[in-house]
């Protein structure tokens, strides 16, 4: 009786300690590593920066399948080098392992994405999602790449503005050709011909915005059509095999709703970026359409016959 009482007062009082020394860790591989071992009270241990969990079959220290997120294992990493007296953060689990192990099964961000080696189909959003991904970035590249190539032709039109004469690199200065070209005909005429010239340079200034603009519309919704399938099947499986694990089909459920969050996130910066670039275009369009304007307006007050 005396040994069981003094056997518990030395667990409580090592519960309460943290402790460093030497030990040896069994991989998964089957290797052992020699390396210095923090125990936590009766809580965790800490090996090579590392969560570590003691096995009770075999009466060794051996490495957990997976370690939990970056911001828990750089706790250990600090904990691990830490000098005596030295107050660090640390992710203990009170549970002495349950909550760790929870932790490590819950899905990481590149498990419910998918790998782009894979073409992101080994995803939770399966072979839809794998398409808004792949869509959103496609978008994604063609909305920066206008918004380089509008913002260039608007430094171009700016210049062309401050100088007489007209350059075709630009479609101000297109447009302004036309104009010498056409000196000598009727206001209405001419405004024809500028008009036509516009309506020219339109296609190249929206190119492809129209395209950021479906993407982004269309990316909820096809999120919510993989969400809708995979609501099925989860119901499919419930009809087949019943209600007896409520994880399998909370999982279901959460996979099925991955495709509609990343619908939403390619959605969201799809938007913004199709105004943006669309505000652009509008902007040298704009620009244009008003220089013509105040030419068509002075070259019908020097033919007499004002606009109107």
């Amino acid at each position: 009786m005396e040994s069981l009482w003094f056997e518990l007062q030395r667990e409580m009082t090592e519960s309460g300690k943290i402790a460093k020394y030497p030990g040896t860790i069994t991989r998964l591989s089957g290797d052992k590593d020699n390396t210095d071992i923090v125990r936590v009270g009766s809580f965790a241990l800490i090996g090579g920066g590392e969560y570590l969990q003691w096995n009770v079959d075999t009466q060794t220290i051996t490495e957990i399948a997976r370690q939990p997120a970056g911001r828990h294992t750089s706790t250990a990493a600090d904990l691990q080098d830490a000098q005596p007296g030295e107050i660090v953060e640390f992710s203990v689990d009170p549970t002495r392992g349950s909550l760790l192990a929870l932790l490590i099964q819950a899905a990481t961000l590149g498990e419910r994405v998918g790998s782009p080696m894979s073409g992101f189909t080994d995803g939770q959003g399966g072979p839809i999602g794998a398409i808004i991904i792949w869509f959103g970035i496609i978008t994604v590249i063609i909305a920066f790449w206008r918004a380089f190539v509008l913002f260039s032709t608007k430094r171009q039109v700016n210049a062309q503005r401050e100088t007489a004469t007209a350059s075709r690199d630009n479609p101000l200065g297109r447009v302004l050709s036309v104009y010498d070209e056409n000196k000598d005909v009727d206001v209405e005429t001419l405004e024809l011909k500028m008009g036509e010239a516009i309506l020219g340079e339109t296609p190249d200034l929206t190119k492809w915005i129209p395209f950021i603009q479906v993407i982004s519309v269309v990316a909820p919704l096809a999120g919510l059509l993989g969400t809708v399938i995979g609501m099925i099947e989860t119901f499919q499986a419930i009809t087949l095999f019943g209600t007896g694990d409520p994880k399998t089909m909370a999982g279901g459920i959460s996979t099925a709703l991955m495709t509609t969050v990343l619908g939403i996130t390619v959605a969201i910066p799809t938007t913004l970026l199709h105004q943006f670039v669309q505000g652009l275009s509008k902007d040298v369009l704009h620009t244009i359409e008003e220089q013509s304007a105040g030419l068509i307006a002075e070259h019908a007050e020097k033919a007499g016959n004002p606009i109107g």
